[in-house]
């Protein structure tokens, strides 16, 4: 049995957009979630143009847990089934914890944490019942390490990394993979909108493209691979984290990611 549909959040941009592309040139039809209607449609045009598929917009936002109910009983009654789903949304913070204000740190949770949690669930299910599905959750490198002046941020990663090794183990011999891609710093509008433009850390690492991340996170779901950190870089830098005494490893990351003016 072929996998058919895809359903891809955070669509509109940075790696949601070119994983799109990626799935799309790939022959399979699409649902494209993200909170900007008019990117979406201009993705979705330029993708049944291109490539001949059926694409579904939703203009969801995923951080209020109705919406996610929304879209999953849209699907159900256009009788959409997502066989593969890209947990992709995501947003950021770049600030001291006590000068972060809890209206964003609420919406990290609610985005990075609890959407993309009840979308396995739901999703999950389906596909376990079926036998066939894969699931692409986003995470970041910063899911291997703390990150301070990031702490929500770096901590809601380190919870999809954890999430998603324990749903493939879970998973196994139902017919569906769970794959979490792990990428250092990418060239896209998060940072900009996180504000983290200003960090030593930031400066210091190559940065990638979306395409880039896109290309190696769609390979390593058709290859069902658990992890997938892009770039040897970025392995290298996973590696020292693991290994190196923590206290030394947050003092290095203290000074990394102070806020500079």
């Amino acid at each position: 049995m072929a996998l058919t549909n895809a359903l891809i959040t955070g669509a509109s941009a940075g790696i949601g957009y070119e994983i799109s592309k990626l799935l799309a040139a790939q022959g399979h039809d699409l649902v494209l979630v993200a909170r900007r209607e008019d990117r979406l449609q201009q993705l979705a045009d330029y993708l049944r143009r291109e490539y001949g598929i059926a694409v579904r917009v939703l203009a969801l936002d995923l951080s209020q847990p109705q919406q996610i109910d929304t879209l999953y009983q849209t699907l159900e009654r256009e009788n959409i089934p997502v066989d593969i789903l890209v947990n992709n949304a995501g947003v950021g913070s770049y600030a001291a914890f006590t000068k972060t204000g809890m209206d964003s740190i609420q919406q990290q949770l609610d985005l990075n944490i609890q959407a993309l949690t009840l979308l396995c669930r739901r999703f999950a299910e389906d596909m376990a019942r079926r036998g066939l599905g894969k699931i692409l959750n986003i995470a970041s490198l910063s899911g291997f390490m703390p990150g301070p002046y990031l702490a929500v941020y770096h901590a809601s990663k380190a919870y999809v990394v954890a999430l998603s090794e324990a749903l493939q183990a879970e998973l196994k011999g139902t017919g569906v993979s769970v794959t979490v891609s792990c990428p250092g710093p990418v060239a896209t509008e998060f940072h900009g909108v996180a504000g983290t433009t200003g960090s030593l850390f930031l400066k210091l690492l190559p940065m990638q493209s979306a395409a880039q991340v896109a290309g190696h996170a769609v390979s390593a779901m058709d290859k069902r691979r658990t992890v997938a950190v892009p770039g040897l870089f970025n392995q290298l830098l996973m590696l020292l984290a693991r290994l190196t005494p923590r206290p030394l490893l947050l003092w290095c990351l203290k000074q990394l990611l102070r806020p500079r003016s």
